[in-house]
């Protein structure tokens, strides 16, 4: 049974809708991938617009960490690692 909080909100998605044009040669190529994918091309729009938003908000996390962060605790971790050499299996093929 669908909780009514959750009816409400299949609701509003539904009602997100926004008139997107792109370059035919785009449109075609997502089509494509789309088909590929086994999904339609609104949901693997859906899907790049939220993988493009997570990538934005990585780089602004590590944004705001790296103003807090310290040279000389960087090079710290660095010295700890050791000097041994990498294991079998770590060196790019």
């Amino acid at each position: 049974m669908i909780r009514s909080d959750e009816a409400r909100a299949e609701n509003v998605i539904s009602k997100a809708n926004y008139s997107l044009r792109l370059q035919p040669s785009l449109k075609a190529a997502v089509e494509r991938f789309a088909l590929a994918e086994g999904t339609s091309l609104n949901q693997f729009i859906n899907v790049a617009v939220a993988e493009k938003l997570s990538a934005l908000e990585t780089e602004g996390f590590f944004k705001e960490r790296a103003k807090a962060a310290k040279r000389e605790d960087f090079i710290g971790f660095l010295d700890g690692a050791g000097d041994e050499p990498p294991m079998d299996g770590d060196h790019r093929a």
